[in-house]
């Protein structure tokens, strides 16, 4: 099975070259060897490669420089998978494609499912549920997977920032009234090379794949704030030491700490379609945390 990657320097794109190398042969393609915002370069990669399966973990992530740079990232995070689902299409390759918690508002009390409708509050999330629409509307051999507040030990996150912020100073302040679910690149990896596994395994017996849109985040949710004290406390658990520990981690509002982009307030996204569908356990967000500081340290 001839696979393309996109994306392959990124959190998620670093794990998606270790674990789809056992499905077949992998082109991996960064933005240094495949730029996105260039059409015709684009398709020329496909087109010469004739990929089977076309996995894209490529995307412009910086939230709130979205604001000020929105054509960049509407060509990042909307063209460019237009371009590769209307490619997929015309050579009968399956696309996978990453989107985020950030196409809905965050109004919801409960957990987004994928049957709620979106509705992006920031130039990021409007530009990855362009993406998604477009990726719909080219081609039905589609994954599109929803998911959240990735964290690796490669590449940078919000793990990693608290671990540095707590390492130099002695209290840190952050938001404590927006809801998510931390998760790790290597479940989205590992995840994603299962579902490639059942589709190569279904279209060999031509079985009937279960196409479409899914929620891809470990199970559980919490708050930044708590995630950074759980971070922290973990992080001390194996050996490491900060002027700030979980107790100086003080909790504030979204109002107290404003920023160029408007986040949700309810991030939370419902796994169970995903997990139903594939047969999968999705572990707690927990884990997935515990195992990347691990890596670290």
């Amino acid at each position: 099975m001839r696979i393309l990657l996109a994306g392959s320097k990124g959190q998620v794109g670093f794990e998606l070259s270790r674990s789809l190398a056992v499905l077949g042969e992998v082109t991996a393609v960064d933005r240094h060897s495949c730029d996105l915002t260039n059409e015709s370069a684009l398709r020329k990669v496909v087109r010469d490669l004739q990929p089977e399966v076309i996995v894209n973990a490529a995307a412009y992530t910086a939230v709130d420089r979205a604001e000020s740079e929105a054509e960049l990232a509407r060509l990042v995070n909307a063209q460019a998978p237009a371009i590769l689902a209307e490619e997929a299409a015309a050579i009968g390759a399956l696309l996978v494609h990453y989107s985020t918690d950030y196409v809905f508002d965050g109004a919801k009390p409960e957990a987004y499912t994928e049957s709620d409708t979106p509705s992006p509050v920031s130039v990021y999330g409007a530009t990855k549920l362009q993406g998604e629409l477009a990726i719909a509307a080219a081609t039905h051999r589609h994954l599109v997977l929803r998911t959240s507040w990735v964290l690796g030990a490669h590449g940078a996150n919000f793990a990693k920032t608290m671990l540095r912020l707590a390492t130099d100073r002695s209290a840190l302040n952050v938001v404590a009234d927006q809801q998510g679910t931390p998760t790790s690149a290597a479940l989205l990896a590992d995840a994603t090379a299962h579902v490639v596994r059942r589709y190569q395994v279904e279209q060999a017996g031509q079985g009937a794949f279960p196409f479409g849109t899914y929620h891809l985040v470990a199970s559980g949710h919490t708050n930044w704030c708590d995630y950074a004290r759980f971070v922290i406390a973990e992080a001390q658990k194996l050996g490491q030491v900060f002027k700030a520990g979980p107790e100086a981690i003080k909790a504030i509002t979204t109002a107290e700490y404003p920023t160029p982009a408007k986040r949700p307030a309810n991030s939370r996204m419902s796994n169970r379609k995903f997990a139903d569908s594939f047969g999968l356990r999705l572990p707690p967000w927990q884990d997935g945390v515990g195992h990347v500081l691990k890596q670290l340290f």
